[in-house]
């Protein structure tokens, strides 16, 4: 299960996860204080709802989606890392409704603690992702770090009425999530050692499977939003879909995929410190059923909190358009892929049932 050179690149890891330390709100605090003046109307998205990509019209038949993602390791076996980091800047290309067309490496390593075999071996990982998706890795930066760094620039080509948005969801659209939930619970399992082989191969699995339905998806008719499931977890991710359409979300608790060994060490209480800064972070803005016990509470905390690395798409979708959206997930290979609830009237906010 580790790296065959005996190093645990987790060891030089202190952010881990997808490398979200900011939290969310306060993120779009930065954002809104920034003065951006001259924006381009060819400029289709921004920063203005945290969306998963730049996107910029080149013509009437072109956009450019324009994204970049790195982070610390959160495997030991550096060719796992790669691909895992690699899939992951990958996926906003997919959640924008783009198909990638090359990709530029951003690397930082420690030169001084990690041998060149393993730096090219997370290389060799990344490298191998975007073979898989028939595109370049045509270039990048690298320096000396302190810790671990890798992930692409990753630039993609999207019609511009396909373009979908974080924050163009509609009353009565039903919620479909891609992939099951867990990542960041088994990262947490697999830093304290415990995690076993099954539950290592379920969290690879999950985070090297690109989201390449996202382009298809954005060619139906009835998808109105789109975006994947990162380090704010399912709960802050839904919420900044909330927040752009000025809409409420009902989901079920009892409907969200999980990758069943994190759905036991949740029940264990192992969480990442990244989940307990997001529910910090937008806790207040989440309504857990009240009737339900505390370990029911803490459970749905963990699981809505859980930052994922290359996590699932999320769709809001038309109710008639359901059918269609789970087909072209499962086309995919998404066997998980479910609706997990709906977009509602009311302020912004994520209700739990």
């Amino acid at each position: 299960m580790n790296a065959p050179h005996k190093i645990r690149l987790t060891e030089y890891s202190h952010g881990g996860g997808c490398g979200c330390k900011i939290a969310p709100a306060v993120l779009t605090e930065i954002l809104a204080a920034t003065p951006i003046r001259g924006l381009p109307a060819d400029l289709l998205v921004g920063t203005q709802t945290a969306d998963d990509a730049a996107v910029y019209r080149l013509n009437d038949a072109q956009a450019v989606v324009a994204t970049t993602d790195f982070f610390t390791p959160i495997v030991d076996d550096p060719y796992d890392f790669g691909r895992i980091a690699a899939t992951n800047a990958l996926s906003d290309v997919y959640a924008m409704g783009g198909r990638p067309i090359f990709a530029l490496a951003v690397v930082g390593m420690p030169l001084d603690k990690l041998p060149m075999g393993v730096i090219g071996r997370i290389l060799q990982g990344g490298e191998a992702v975007c073979t898989e998706v028939g595109i370049p890795v045509a270039g990048g930066h690298s320096i000396d770090t302190l810790e671990p760094i890798y992930g692409l620039v990753a630039l993609g080509l999207v019609h511009p009425e396909h373009v979908k948005r974080n924050d163009t969801g509609r009353d009565g659209d039903v919620l479909v999530l891609g992939k099951p939930l867990g990542v960041g619970v088994l990262s947490a399992a697999l830093k304290k050692g415990g995690l076993a082989h099954a539950g290592y191969a379920a969290m690879i699995e999950t985070t090297t499977k690109l989201n390449t339905p996202g382009e298809a998806l954005a060619r139906l008719p009835g998808v109105h939003a789109m975006t994947d499931v990162t380090g704010f977890g399912l709960a802050g991710h839904l919420l900044e879909m909330c927040r752009g359409a000025g809409l409420a979300a009902q989901i079920r608790l009892d409907a969200l995929p999980v990758v069943p060994e994190a759905l036991e060490w949740a029940r264990q209480g192992v969480k990442t410190g990244a989940s307990d800064r997001n529910w910090k972070s937008y806790g207040a803005e989440v309504e857990l059923a009240t009737a339900a016990p505390a370990a029911t509470h803490e459970l749905a905390r963990v699981l809505l909190t859980d930052p994922q690395t290359s996590g699932g798409l999320l769709v809001a979708c038309a109710p008639q358009a359901e059918a269609a959206v789970l087909a072209e997930f499962a086309r995919g290979g998404f066997a998980d892929a479910r609706a997990i609830g709906r977009l509602a009237a009311g302020a912004p906010r994520v209700l739990v049932r």
